[in-house]
């Protein structure tokens, strides 16, 4: 049997109630097959990336224990993104649920379908923050700090925390 893996996940949502669809999701991850949801950070709201022509974004950060392989839980969170009628019209646009599998243990992948650690993760407020939150003690493959990553991007004051967002 495949053995237990940490792995997190972004979560992120700025249409049809944001805070509700990433919520939701929260209890929708734990019920995928070979996995538990063991915590899960507050909520964030941050700018978009890319077109600003948008609402704001609501994100978060999920810690799961599965003994899914990389790209059957990449299968997994592509399927709940579809439940939520995640529609890909352009880059970086608005959606309803985007899940990005940020970590999968120690490992580095670089696959057609899948990159991990997540390629733009070290460089984005709205992962780093509540990443940081869920596991300060935590390294990339490459090893530098979450929560160093974290504090140099924290400063901007891009991403706010969302009161009475704990899980």
């Amino acid at each position: 049997m495949t053995p237990l893996v940490d792995a997190y996940v972004g979560l992120g949502s700025n249409l049809d109630d944001p805070v509700d669809q990433v919520c939701r999701a929260y209890g929708e991850l734990n019920t995928l097959p070979l996995t538990e949801r063991t915590a899960a950070s507050r909520l964030y709201r941050s700018r978009p990336v890319g077109p600003q022509d948008q609402p704001d974004f609501i994100n978060a950060v999920i810690h799961l224990r599965t003994r899914l392989s990389p790209l059957a839980l990449l299968d997994q969170l592509q399927a709940l993104e579809q439940r939520h009628r995640r529609v890909r019209q352009r880059h970086w646009g608005p959606r309803t649920l985007d899940l990005d599998l940020l970590l999968y243990g120690n490992e580095t992948l670089i696959l057609p379908r899948l990159q991990v650690p997540h390629r733009e993760m070290a460089a984005r407020a709205f992962v780093l923050l509540p990443l940081a939150e869920l596991a300060p003690r935590l390294q990339l493959p490459d090893g530098r700090r979450i929560a160093d990553l974290a504090e140099t991007l924290a400063s901007a004051g891009e991403v706010e925390v969302l009161p009475d967002s704990g899980n």
